[in-house]
């Protein structure tokens, strides 16, 4: 099987040098590498161009849509059997590809995910963001378990598809607001297999500080509400938990002026689930340090997508308002 990797690009010249420079290691080698600029002002023109004697890669530039409909244009471009989509900010470790073809021949997969985790380089900031988007005790803990509720649903910083999946779902509907759960839906409504492929991790950088960390995740909040418009059956109780917090911390907050029993009690649940996260994570990553800063970034987390779901449950539900995201021609 003949695979293409499709990586959209936007203003990461670096980030795509570190993913091609492991794209070059692979152990298995039948594949191609599709990378599409989205219209950047800071290109990576050169640095793509620099491993075409390492990697079967090719370069296109066109104007600016967002991921999704870049992704697109990176699968008319492809010649693979099936597609792998990754963001720009990961690492894809050697033996990635050989569980990928492995995975794909013995499950029969039509679509796969694949989970996400820190390399041991990363900063101490990027390990406390990796713990958050991938701990139990956050909603992260749900995008890589094969406990999933239902049949998984690949998230597009490590996902694959294959030519037939694309040819029957047109690929990304939507260019951003939870593309690829939108994705994700339509190929497992249109009968295809999907699964999660355990041992297929990649390192993802995501955001390096923790004010941007809160933007994504405040964005993240809103793309469920935007699915909840599309799928009113995908909205489970796990999604509404951010919301919960920062409710239940306004709350605290609250009852610090009007009744200090209340308080107290509001608080010490608060101190309770701090210290879970923080236990967890210093005996996980067998660092204090680490720990704290996990604490920091769940928080940061939870905060920010709480009040991005509330935001636009506000806006679409609330006040029936619309939002400015396009649909793909299909």
């Amino acid at each position: 099987m003949f695979y293409s990797f499709i990586i959209p690009q936007y203003n990461r010249p670096d980030e795509i040098n570190e993913l091609l420079n492991s794209l070059s290691k692979q152990t298995l080698k039948s594949f191609e590498v599709i990378v599409v600029e989205d219209g950047s002002k800071i290109t990576s023109e050169v640095v793509v161009k620099s491993y075409q004697n390492k990697l079967d890669v090719k370069y296109f530039f066109k104007e600016n849509s967002g991921q999704g409909f870049t992704r697109n244009y990176g699968f008319e471009k492809a010649r693979g059997d099936f597609f792998i989509v990754l963001d720009s900010d990961v690492i894809v470790p050697p033996h990635y590809m050989q569980i990928v073809d492995e995975q794909i021949k013995e499950n029969q997969l039509d679509a796969f995910g694949g989970p996400d985790t820190a390399a041991p380089n990363f900063t101490l900031v990027q390990k406390a963001i990796s713990y958050s988007m991938t701990s139990f005790f956050t909603t992260g803990g749900i995008r890589g378990r094969k406990t999933h509720i239902g049949q998984y649903h690949p998230r597009s910083f490590n996902m694959g598809l294959s030519r037939k999946v694309w040819e029957i779902t047109k690929g990304f509907r939507i260019t951003r607001m939870g593309e690829d759960i939108d994705l994700s839906i339509r190929i497992i409504q249109a009968g295809f297999k999907t699964g999660l492929i355990e041992k297929a991790f990649v390192y993802h950088k995501r955001r390096t500080d923790f004010s941007r960390f809160y933007n994504q995740a405040k964005f993240f909040g809103r793309a469920r509400i935007n699915i909840y418009t599309m799928f009113p059956d995908q909205l489970k109780l796990i999604h509404f938990f951010p919301a919960v917090f920062v409710v239940f911390c306004f709350l605290t907050a609250f009852m610090f002026l009007f009744s200090m029993k209340i308080f107290i009690a509001f608080a010490s649940l608060l101190i309770i689930y701090m210290l879970l996260i923080l236990t967890d994570s210093t005996i996980r990553n067998r660092s204090l340090s680490l720990g704290i800063l996990s604490l920091i970034a769940s928080f940061v987390q939870l905060s920010g997508y709480g009040v991005g779901f509330i935001q636009e449950f506000w806006k679409r539900i609330i006040l029936k308002k619309g939002n400015d995201v396009k649909k793909y021609p299909q």
